[in-house]
């Protein structure tokens, strides 16, 4: 197996060339997109959708970044106050 499957591929990848690249099923890569989460377009007459290479190596360096950030918060000495994660009264 190539380890850099879409090496070849031109600008926009297919939901299949994405799931491959993320090691995710074809059907994680639709939710991503369907979702809003990731970006794409749709192509053609049947509505192909297409994700921009640039656009999915956004999202990943996003996705880096945001585990960073939650890493350095559960590391920070607030993230063990309770009164910081305790749910808001009820108001009926």
């Amino acid at each position: 197996m190539n380890p850099e499957p879409a090496s070849g591929l031109g600008r926009f990848l297919t939901l299949a060339d994405v799931a491959e690249i993320l090691n995710i099923s074809a059907g994680q890569a639709y939710a991503l997109v369907r979702g809003g989460e990731l970006p794409a377009i749709k192509i053609g007459a049947h509505g192909h959708w297409r994700i921009e290479r640039e656009v999915l190596e956004r999202y990943i360096a996003a996705k880096y970044e945001e585990s960073r950030r939650m890493s350095l918060w559960q590391q920070s000495e607030f993230a063990d106050l309770p009164e910081l994660f305790a749910e808001a009264p009820r108001i009926d």
